[in-house]
């Protein structure tokens, strides 16, 4: 009896159980939800010469900076494909096997290829479209629209799919259509509530256009479902406490990072940890609120033990965050040598935005406000080259209007401040016209 995926594709295991397990897991690690390692494990224990829940679990393994597990997983995947797999699984391994590796130009150009002729293998589909995908860490200046731009290439082969409407209304929110994205990731979630992955899309969309209330009333309906080892649970929260921080609620904002962001409580992956910390503690600090050091300390301890060299713009623009705010010119030094080596050598897709970010952050922590602005502001619109999402990647205009305001230059803030209050409510930012007079 031959075996397929939930989308219909074929599966190269004679084993019932390897395939059932396989769907199983492939469903979960879609949705971000807790279980997808057990099911991935069981179907490679159920058919060890089955290359996809190996590759799968590879990928897995990335998620969480396993990088010699999840290569070791990955070239065993190719070899076991090269024996026993279609033209499409050799493919689909070989994709996500460049994509672990980091080697994103290629890794792009291989996912392009194979959706173009398996649009419905929904794991390849996957890398390019989140916040921390192939596009977002490409380095493109338009990643928000190649996103949206290929969920509606495809979206006739999913129709209403809950994995695909999560992640395809994701995107035309991150570009910029928030009302009909909304409701189109609202779709997909009604169809699977067991969906880290769409309840965080909702949640964004909810960011963008100001339903702040709701958003806080989803977190505290949703979450009781959704265990603290899923990789978004974490995240999730951190969406709450952006919601804590709209009303001036610091405490509430640092009790949310108390009981899950602080890396000794946190089970996230490596990256949503210095992210989520770095971010939050220093919209805390930019707003106005007291932040005690020995926080930034302890994050920036076990930042530096994740992430000691340049990699990611992502991650480097937080780890500056870190040495900015403990004043650590000695790290921020030497991060900021290799990542200027790396523009140098044509290694640094993003650009100089990088290391513009990196200047400006420093200079703002040492009240250099003029210095602050004078850097940042030829750079603001490369600012999504780093990839992330917009609501993650709004700190550093936030950080460009309180340096504009505490430098005095009030006229510039508050042009800054109408044209994001004509895009959305923002109880914040009119607390800031407000006290501009």
């Amino acid at each position: 009896m031959a075996h397929e995926d939930r989308y219909g594709l074929p599966l190269s295991t004679s084993s019932q159980q390897a395939a059932a397990a396989y769907r199983e897991g492939v469903d979960l690690m879609l949705a971000g939800w807790t279980g997808t390692v057990e099911a991935l494990e069981s179907a490679i224990a159920a058919d060890p010469d089955f290359a996809l829940p190996l590759i799968a679990r590879a990928r897995v393994h990335g998620f969480y900076q396993q990088g010699d597990l999840a290569r070791g997983k990955a070239a065993l995947a190719r070899e076991l494909v090269a024996k026993r797999g279609t033209e499409r699984e050799r493919s689909h391994v070989e994709t996500l096997a460049l994509a672990i590796e980091g080697r994103l130009p290629e890794a792009i150009a291989s996912t392009m290829k194979h959706v173009d002729a398996w649009p419905r293998d929904a794991v390849v589909l996957s890398l390019p479209l989140g916040a921390f995908g192939l596009f977002a860490f490409s380095g493109m200046a338009d990643h928000d629209r190649a996103r949206h731009e290929l969920c509606e290439r495809v979206a006739h082969h999913y129709g209403e799919d809950w994995w695909f409407l999560t992640m395809s209304g994701w995107a035309m929110t991150e570009n910029g259509d928030v009302v009909r994205g909304r409701g189109i990731t609202e779709r997909g979630f009604d169809l699977r509530r067991q969906n880290a992955h769409a309840a965080h899309a909702v949640l964004h969309a909810m960011f963008e256009d100001g339903s702040i209330e709701k958003a806080d009333r989803l977190v505290d309906d949703w979450l009781p479902s959704y265990d603290r080892a899923g990789i978004l649970h974490g995240h999730i929260r951190w969406h709450q406490a952006l919601g804590a921080l709209e009303h001036g609620d610091a405490a509430r904002a640092l009790a949310i990072y108390a009981d899950v962001l602080q890396p000794q409580a946190t089970q996230a992956p490596p990256l949503n940890v210095i992210t989520d910390a770095a971010s939050l503690l220093w919209r805390l600090s930019a707003y106005g609120h007291a932040v005690p050091k020995a926080l930034w300390v302890e994050a920036d301890t076990t930042a530096q033990k994740l992430f000691p060299k340049s990699s990611l713009p992502f991650a480097d623009v937080h780890m500056a965050l870190f040495a900015a705010a403990t004043q650590n010119r000695e790290a921020l030094a030497a991060r900021l040598a290799m990542i200027e080596q790396r523009l140098a050598d044509g290694k640094l897709p993003a650009g100089p935005v990088v290391p513009a970010i990196c200047h400006a952050l420093a200079a703002f922590a040492d009240e250099d406000y003029a210095a602050c602005v004078q850097t940042l502001a030829p750079v603001l619109t490369e600012v999504v080259r780093i990839g992330g999402s917009h609501a993650q990647r709004e700190l550093i205009e936030d950080t460009f209007i309180v340096a504009l305001m505490r430098g005095g230059e009030l006229p510039r803030a508050r042009t800054m401040l109408n044209a994001r209050l004509h895009r959305r409510p923002s109880l914040r930012d009119m607390r800031w016209q407000a006290a501009m007079g």
